[in-house]
């Protein structure tokens, strides 16, 4: 029996946009012998990339932060040895 390929699912996104836009935009993609589709997805992924670095980051600062403001050096020890062993999925 041959085996098929699970593609994933794709969704569809509808916007409205200023006409203006939307005309100068096309111009660029296919300039640059894209399409539109192809540099918006890219636009979308980087987007996501960046708002997870932003959200890891600020979450370091939190933990930075508890961990400044604590004075029991074996808590602080203990936190980094757990945090470690996510991180090594242990």
């Amino acid at each position: 029996m041959p085996q098929t390929i699970a593609r994933p699912r794709e969704s569809t996104l509808n916007l409205r946009i200023d006409a203006g836009l939307k005309a100068e935009f096309v111009e660029a993609v296919e300039a640059d012998d894209r399409t539109a589709s192809e540099v918006l997805r890219g636009l979308m992924r980087s987007y996501v990339d960046e708002a997870r670095q932003r959200r890891f980051a600020a979450e370091a600062r939190r933990q930075s932060q508890l961990i400044a403001g604590s004075e029991d050096e074996t808590e602080v020890m203990r936190w980094i040895q757990d945090v470690s062993a996510l991180g090594s999925g242990q």
